[in-house]
């Protein structure tokens, strides 16, 4: 079975960086695309950054330029380095492989307050 597990969240000020990791087990890593999402409380899960397996990345507007997605197939690991983090960050992070049926670990929560 497929397993996802987020880790590297945490409680930060505004400006300061996280780096997120999700480790997958149970599919054959390098042959996924990966995303990472992200769902405030209240809110819609959105998807943050696309990582295709030609390493192409893609990022949705508001992370520009502040987040990068990256993986590492050796370690079927994938990364969310997020730098000068807004209160807007604020939500929990899940990684995804885009397989049907979609699959989802319990993610790892960022707060950024001051």
């Amino acid at each position: 079975q497929v397993q996802l597990v987020e880790s590297g969240g945490g409680l930060v000020q505004p400006g300061e960086s996280l780096r997120l990791v999700c480790t997958a087990t149970g599919i054959n890593f390098s042959n996924y695309p990966m995303f990472w999402f992200r769902q405030a409380p209240g809110g819609w899960r959105e998807k943050v950054a696309t990582i295709d397996t030609d390493f192409s990345t893609g990022y949705m507007e508001s992370v520009k330029g502040r987040f990068t997605i990256a993986r590492d197939n050796a370690k079927n690991t994938l990364y969310l380095q997020m730098n000068n983090l807004k209160p807007q960050d604020t939500a929990k992070y899940y990684c995804n492989s885009g397989q049907v049926p979609s699959y989802w670990g319990q993610g790892t929560q960022v707060t950024v307050s001051s």
